[in-house]
């Protein structure tokens, strides 16, 4: 595959009024990291449209994702807020059209027009698409490949001031791999990532890590495991915002770091696992 820095074509950009859809970084790698909720902007259509807040919106957004998904070698990363499009929804559910689509919030001052929901199609199809050129691409070039699937979760929906979600059941990184089409292929893969998140040195403590504890993985993993059912390894990373303030959107610039750091220090048991993987592969 050779090197590029690539953005959305010019069809995904025309009613985006933040500039594309998404933003895209290719290298000669197996690995890929998504940040596909770090978006923030709206269409002109759904900026007039919207009855939420900047605050209320980037609340529910997993802002600073981006810049974690740049530790892989080639990212991508979505630009448009997920109230305008969700991309790790299926297409019937990828624009919210009622509050209990999206947290009870009030969505919109009118039900977004039927022209407004095929434009964004338009643009969810394309997006899509560019995935699955993509991600065949690596399949064709490495046999085997890793999407590191990068989100963040709220943890403290009461209110500022609220205690915290017990973290019985929230920890602080939830690993997906509800959707992985074989599992024991990539369990190996699997058990040293987690071991390599839970042993990075976080501030002299271990992470807490956790597999399906709090979510399995969205819409984007299970349609790559069902594009790529033997290539593809999707692993969906949700780190709790317990490295920010998710009211006030304001991060803790050294706990943001060190996250980053962690999630850096899994890769190169992961480049190990695939190249062994590759070099095991029949011969066609």
């Amino acid at each position: 595959m050779e090197r590029a820095n690539m953005a959305c074509s010019e069809g995904c950009q025309s009613s985006f009024n933040q500039g594309p859809l998404w933003d895209m970084h290719i290298e000669d790698s197996p690995i890929l990291a998504t940040a596909i909720h770090q978006g923030h902007g709206l269409s002109q259509q759904a900026q007039h449209n919207s009855a939420l807040t900047n605050a209320s919106r980037l609340r529910e957004e997993d802002p600073f994702t981006g810049t974690w998904a740049e530790i892989a070698p080639s990212r991508i990363v979505v630009n448009r807020s997920r109230f305008d499009l969700d991309l790790n929804r299926d297409r019937l559910r990828a624009v919210y059209r009622q509050p209990e689509h999206a947290w009870g919030l009030d969505l919109w001052h009118e039900p977004p027009t039927r022209a407004q929901v095929l434009a964004n199609m338009h643009l969810y199809n394309a997006f899509y698409s560019t995935l699955e050129s993509l991600l065949g691409l690596m399949e064709q070039r490495w046999g085997y490949f890793v999407v590191l699937d990068i989100h963040s979760y709220n943890h403290r929906r009461g209110g500022m001031q609220a205690p915290v979600d017990d973290p019985l059941h929230n920890p602080e990184i939830n690993i997906g791999t509800g959707t992985l089409s074989n599992r024991a292929m990539w369990e190996p893969l699997l058990a040293e990532f987690m071991q390599d998140l839970r042993q990075f040195d976080f501030n002299g403590r271990m992470l807490d890590v956790r597999e399906n504890q709090k979510f399995q993985g969205g819409e984007m993993a299970r349609w790559i495991h069902s594009r790529f059912p033997f290539a593809a390894c999707v692993i969906s990373i949700e780190v709790k915002k317990f490295f920010m303030d998710e009211w006030t959107g304001l991060k803790d610039e050294a706990l943001f770091q060190q996250i980053g750091q962690a999630l850096s220090a899994t890769l190169p048991s992961l480049f190990r696992h695939l190249a062994s993987m590759q070099e095991q592969r029949p011969m066609e």
